[in-house]
């Protein structure tokens, strides 16, 4: 008997910055990785195939698919134990399918590289960040993709410091633009203009990883909150607006009157985020926005870390266990 379990963290996708892609290159994103929200899995040896828990469905599909190429006749026992809520910004669909690959092919032995697992379930056609974040963690800027079609690879990371806190905005009843609507959003969208890829660019090599190197809460932040801000209105007529939810509009246009420089929505949303630069501060200003949106219900405010390593994967087998991170 073997089992395997694996932890794939959450992501927040700060921002693209090249739309344009005059350069052969497109998108290049800033991201970071998160400590309290994750996609848990354990994966059992077992005859045939059962899932169960929370996104079990989309789980059991990507399963089969590998299962069929890789090992036929093979089998797992798979429980979600917990999952990133979908098409929220987050990454969940991207965490759910490295975590199944990675348990799969560590059960059966195929060896597989969280580069492939991503190909084979059709993530990372934009982004390479989640990959990123399964791999090592941290914050991460990945080089675009190319016309060859690869996942972006990761061209830049950082540690983020451990004093500066996220937190998050949560829309329950509001969903990102995702897969036929997402790629249709894309489509409609005008030329991205070539002096706003340059300006973005240049924020994210010489204010915001120089600030993470220094811990330079500041001039991250205001870097972070201008990037936001320059996507947020390029996508503002395929998603009604610089934030999709137009309630974490309200409480991130509230946020910044209270001079949080460091705001804006992860990927298509409707999730929304505010740096801070400490635990002191955070705690006090999710308390303030609990109690002026909290009631009614229809957010959810939680606090976060950043996190400076990759997934982890926990192997018993019989009785030697072992324990280590992705890298």
């Amino acid at each position: 008997m073997r089992r395997i379990t694996v932890n794939a963290p959450a992501r927040l996708h700060l921002g693209f910055l090249d739309l344009h892609g005059g350069l052969g290159r497109s998108f290049g994103s800033l991201g970071l990785t998160l400590a309290e929200v994750s996609t848990g899995v354990c994966v059992e040896s077992g005859a045939g195939l059962r899932v169960e828990g929370p996104e079990a469905l989309r789980a059991e599909k990507f399963a089969h698919r590998l299962l069929d190429r890789f090992g036929p006749g093979q089998g797992a026992h798979i429980r979600i134990d917990r999952s990133i809520p979908a098409h929220v910004g987050l990454g969940s669909g991207t965490q759910l399918a490295l975590a199944i690959g990675t348990a799969l092919s560590r059960l059966h032995g195929w060896d597989l590289e969280a580069r492939h697992i991503a190909a084979l379930a059709d993530r990372g056609a934009r982004s390479g960040i989640g990959i990123g974040a399964f791999n090592t963690g941290g914050f991460l800027v990945d080089g675009g993709k190319t016309a060859h079609g690869e996942a972006p690879r990761i061209v830049a990371r950082a540690e983020f410091p451990s004093q500066w806190r996220v937190l998050l905005v949560f829309d329950h009843y509001t969903q990102g633009l995702h897969g036929e609507c997402e790629l249709a959003a894309f489509r409609g969208l005008p030329e991205f203009p070539e002096s706003s890829a340059g300006e973005l660019c240049r924020l994210a090599l010489m204010q915001v990883l120089p600030a993470l190197l220094e811990a330079d809460f500041e001039s991250f932040s205001s870097a972070i909150g201008r990037i936001q801000r320059t996507v947020g209105d390029y996508f503002a007529p395929a998603q009604g607006g610089r934030f999709a939810s137009p309630l974490v509009a309200e409480v991130l246009s509230w946020l910044e009157a209270q001079g949080i420089r460091g705001i804006g929505q992860s990927s298509w949303g409707p999730t929304g985020f505010a740096l801070l630069a400490s635990e002191t501060q955070a705690h006090a200003v999710a308390r303030a926005a609990q109690a002026r949106w909290g009631e009614a219900g229809l957010l959810r405010f939680q606090l976060c870390a950043g996190l400076n390593r990759g997934a982890m994967v926990d192997l018993l087998d019989y009785e030697r266990r072992t324990s280590r991170l992705i890298s």
